[in-house]
């Protein structure tokens, strides 16, 4: 099965921040994403294929920024990542699965450097695609997945 990533591209509304690109005015969201979804990709490649495969049953849902109702959750608005749904060993759970990762949040933590913002993406998809597998955070520290 192929992995699936999801991407929203909404334009920020009420309640949303607007990403800053004073550093580098050339890295509009649309091309945080490409970025960000080839990293994913190639990251997904590299993993063997037990993971691969339990991948498969995870959506990857890239974003701008946690929306309010996240933030109502408890996500912090400058957070950069979020496992939702039932790990992998929890198969009968009805909620697929959803690994979040906000863009907008990886991007303004590496100071608008692209070389970082692609490694940032890579850990932080492996972060929460580690809580999936049932990693809890010392696990994913001892990892270098903090």
């Amino acid at each position: 099965m192929a992995h699936r990533t999801c991407l929203s591209n909404e334009p920020s509304g009420p309640g949303k921040k607007a990403m800053n690109f004073e550093m580098n005015p050339n890295a509009p969201f649309s091309y945080l994403l490409k970025v960000a979804t080839e990293e994913i990709e190639q990251t997904c490649l590299e993993l063997p294929d037990p993971i691969r495969c339990a991948l498969s049953k995870v959506a990857t849902v890239l974003e701008e920024f946690p929306s309010p109702a996240h933030e109502a959750d408890g996500v912090d608005s400058d957070q950069l990542g979020l496992f939702e749904g039932a790990e992998a060993t929890d198969p009968g759970s009805p909620q697929m699965p959803r690994i979040v990762l906000w863009l907008g949040n990886l991007w303004d933590m590496c100071e608008a450097e692209e070389d970082a913002y692609r490694e940032e993406v890579r850990i932080t998809f492996l972060h929460e695609l580690g809580h999936y597998l049932g990693l809890g955070e010392g696990d994913l520290s001892e990892r270098g997945l903090e």
